[in-house]
């Protein structure tokens, strides 16, 4: 497990510990009078996408109509895919070739 996460509001943290699939745990740190929600889960695209992160959401609807890209489909393709490959570099796992 790694960190997938943090959050400020503990019910927040909670929806999106349950979004997860496999193991997970969330836990809290306090800094000061400020309270920090680690969440740790397997780092995987399918629990990135659950909670909304590396714009995975735009991704899917970019590729779903790949074949009519206009030069701003393109260009914003681009940044998803260098943030991903940074991601997966940090997680050791693969971007799937068919995102690229």
């Amino acid at each position: 497990m790694k960190l997938l996460n943090t959050y400020e509001d503990r019910d927040e943290a909670e929806e999106a510990a349950a979004k997860l699939t496999g193991d997970k745990r969330l836990a809290s740190e306090r800094d000061a009078t400020v309270v920090i929600y680690n969440l740790f889960g397997i780092p995987s695209w399918g629990n990135f996408h659950r909670l909304g992160m590396y714009n995975l959401g735009e991704l899917k609807s970019l590729l779903e109509h790949r074949a009519t890209w206009q030069p701003t489909d393109h260009a914003r393709h681009s940044e998803i895919i260098t943030t991903l490959k940074t991601v997966a570099k940090n997680y050791g796992i693969e971007v799937p070739g068919h995102w690229l």
